[in-house]
């Protein structure tokens, strides 16, 4: 198998001008074809510091895959960088020349000088075209055989040269048979810690397949990773494992792989035609946001209110101005009204409500920052509350409480049965 690192070039990357999005789809891919990513790198535009990154890459893996830097302007280093680390000089790719200018012709532009230095690439270097763009990838070669493949920063010009030239050169140059295939447990209502204690004995155990936790948004998804020669051979291999890690995290796993906690839900919902609708304080509309994500949403959501301000409570929701005054609207009798008003007012079969201190001002010594309730109402009158603490600044409790909302929703749905008076 053959190994690389991945270096994306640019100094608005070390500034946090730019996000790098294409390290990830990158190492995606090429794990995907069973290339062995060993780590990955950012570096400005300087040429002595791309050829020192290069150099050290390739004394640990077999080759380097770059992006960015291939421009025609003066900060453009890439392509002499790689030229540098592997003792090569340039040669003129003609045929990148002449798509170069059919280019600037059909668009009615000049051609600057400068542009040629795009087609100028490594000798004996093999050109990845760019179908999208005007500058040419290229994979260079060093004595030693290893290799720098190269590709633009730009992600509508890389994604396609990736997956369309580097990746199948990179299989047939390497009779690369074995791929990466990953399954992901999707989770909700356990923390990263107890999916660890339930599960740490598979993690020292299993090699290949290999097992990954990332905690993420209030959630967490448990990837299993299996290398084999084919998708289905890696199926087989990951499929005793899987069952065995939902059957110890049963009740949390809502779905798997792209599946979405709101698309899940949607999916109960219209499976028993049930409706929801949602009553929001503290987390502003993310819960309907969220819901409203999924297409065919409308079939079973309503609609929803932020209530943000205690009049809107009262007047949109029904919520008792004397619930208000005696218990404060951060409490468990207020979000039970507001989930029961939501509900009579908007006509759904559910409602989910939150009333919350996101902060950082408002709290009090028994209602601290990050603390959030949740109700859960039907139809038959039923309302069941749910207190929270979390962690985080404003937008983290934000984003979590609307997590837990969705997971408390999701929950009572996986155990409806018609005719049960729920929720209690």
């Amino acid at each position: 198998m053959v190994s690389v690192e991945l270096v994306a070039v640019g100094t608005e990357l070390l500034l946090g001008q730019l996000v790098d999005t294409n390290t990830a789809f990158v190492a995606h891919r090429l794990a995907d074809a069973g290339v062995d990513v060993y780590a990955s790198h950012a570096v400005g535009d300087n040429r002595e510091r791309i050829v020192s990154t290069l150099r050290s890459a390739l004394s640990r893996a077999d080759g380097v895959v770059t992006t960015g830097g291939l421009g025609p302007t003066v900060d453009d280093l890439t392509k002499e960088a790689v030229c540098d680390a592997l003792g090569l000089d340039t040669e003129l790719d003609q045929a990148s020349l002449n798509k170069m200018e059919d280019f600037f012709t059909a668009v009615g532009r000049t051609m600057r000088e400068n542009n040629v230095k795009q087609a100028m690439i490594p000798r004996g270097a093999r050109v990845l075209p760019n179908a999208h763009g005007t500058a040419p990838g290229f994979v260079a070669f060093g004595a030693d055989g290893t290799f720098v493949a190269c590709m633009p920063g730009v992600p509508g010009e890389m994604k396609p040269m990736l997956t369309e030239h580097l990746v199948p050169f990179l299989r047939e140059r390497y009779a690369l048979s074995t791929g990466v295939t990953t399954r992901v447990l999707r989770t909700v209502n356990i923390a990263e810690s107890e999916i660890d204690h339930r599960i740490a004995d598979l993690f020292r155990a299993s090699e290949n397949p290999k097992i990954a936790v990332l905690a993420h948004g209030g959630r967490c998804d448990v990837k299993i990773m299996a290398k084999a020669s084919s998708p289905q051979d890696a199926q087989g291999m990951i499929a005793p494992l899987q069952a065995e890690i939902e059957r110890r995290l049963d009740g949390f796993v809502f779905g798997h792989d792209g599946e979405t906690l709101e698309g899940v839900i949607h999916d109960l919902l219209q499976r028993h035609q049930l409706t929801v609708s949602v009553a929001e304080s503290c987390t502003g509309g993310r819960i309907a946001a969220a819901l409203t994500r999924t297409p065919g949403s409308s079939k079973s959501f309503v609609g929803g209110v932020v209530a943000y301000d205690n009049s809107v409570k009262i007047s949109h929701l029904g919520v008792a101005r004397q619930t208000l005054d005696s218990f404060g609207a951060v409490s468990e009798q207020v979000v039970c009204e507001m989930a029961l008003g939501a509900v009579e007012r908007l006509a759904s079969t559910l409602a989910i409500s939150t009333t919350g201190i996101a902060g950082p001002d408002g709290a009090t010594r028994e209602k601290p920052v990050g603390l959030v309730w949740i109700a859960l109402a039907g139809t038959n009158g039923t309302v069941n509350a749910r207190r929270t603490e979390f962690p985080g600044n404003r937008a983290a409790i934000q984003d979590r409480a609307t997590t837990a909302a969705l997971g408390m929703l999701w929950k009572y749905l996986t155990a409806w049965e018609p005719n049960v008076p729920r929720p209690t």
